[in-house]
This record gives structure tokens, sequence and C-alpha cells, in this order.
């Protein structure tokens, strides 16, 4: 009777365990929420910076930041990274732009500031998808979410998502040890 009881009062505390991560389900556990460092962009993604690759659809699966990079990966005999305004990126002229970016077929630019940044590729390719429009914006929101590390105290009411695995972990031992009469 006194096993059993046992049993019963560890299965209340595994499922106290399990209910101690709703909190972090919910409101999320702020050390999941850092800013990264800035990322690196592969322009097409595998694809590339070559002609009919759908650019808009790849720039709207990425999401680009402050201090990010683009790395632009082509054939540097044949094309070209020229930055241009919108009025340029828009009607495909590759004439008075703002900055050449081509070197060696294996170009980076970095984007250092929030706004709509726009590139194309001169020689008429541009009227073969080669052009690209890139949202750039601050790490605000990430920002936001993650308290400052003055905020974060050891003392929180919240235990971390590693506390509540480990308490769990921890009971379903001791169960699985009562019930097989080693305690």
């Amino acid at each position: 009777m006194e096993n059993s009881r046992k049993i019963v009062v560890m299965n209340v505390v595994v499922i106290i365990g399990w209910l101690s991560l709703y909190p972090l389900v919910v409101i999320g556990d702020p050390m999941l929420h850092k800013v990264e460092g800035p990322m690196v962009h592969k322009v097409g993604g595998s694809k590339g910076w070559k002609p009919d690759v759908n650019y808009t659809e790849w720039s709207s699966h990425e999401h680009f930041y402050v201090n990010d990079w683009l790395k632009f990966n082509f054939d540097k005999h044949l094309y070209t990274v020229l930055e241009v305004n919108k009025t340029s990126y828009e009607n495909c002229i590759d004439r008075n732009f703002i900055k050449n970016f081509t070197r060696g077929g294996r170009d980076v630019v970095e984007l250092k500031e929030a706004r709509t940044y726009y590139y194309l590729s001169s020689g008429g390719y541009c009227f073969h998808g080669m052009r690209v429009a890139v949202h750039v914006e601050e790490h605000q929101h990430a920002a936001a979410l993650a308290p400052a590390p003055s905020e974060m105290k050891s003392g929180s009411i919240l235990p971390s998502v590693y506390t509540c695995i480990w308490i769990i972990v921890a009971n379903v031992i001791y169960v699985n040890l009562v019930q097989m009469g080693t305690l």
C-alpha cells in the first residue's frame, strides 16, 4: 500500500514538473530570445545570382537586419552586382548606379542601415529576373523580447527550461526505482 502511495505522489510531482513548463511555453524563456550576430544571406539560395531566378520569392523568405551580409555567387564574366535606386530597379536601368559590387564572382555586401536596398545585374540580365530588393530592419523587435541583463535575476519566479526538464527526469527515475523495489 505504501509503495502505491509513493508512486501516486511521484506521478503528481512529475505532472507538476510538466506543468512548470507551461509559463515558459506561454510567456517564453527570455534566454531563448537572444539577438543573433550578423548573418550571411546567399542571394538566390542554392541557385545563386543568375537569370530566371525569382529573387522576389527568395527575399520574401529571408529576414534582413542591419549588419547582415548579402553574398552574391555568380559568373563574373557574365554578370554584375550593381546597387541602384528604386526607379532604376523597377525599370532595369543599369546606368548611374550607386555602387558596383562586382569583384570576383563571390562578392559580399554589408547591409549597414535600415532601409530597402536595390540590386541588379547589367547587360540586360535584369530583364531576365536578375534583380533583388532587400528590406533591412533594425534588431529592435528581437531585442525587445529579451530583457536587459540587469532585468534577469537568478531568483526569478520562472524556472529555466533546463531546470524543469531535470526535475522531470529525476522524478521519472525515482518513480521507476520505487516501482522496481530498489528504494
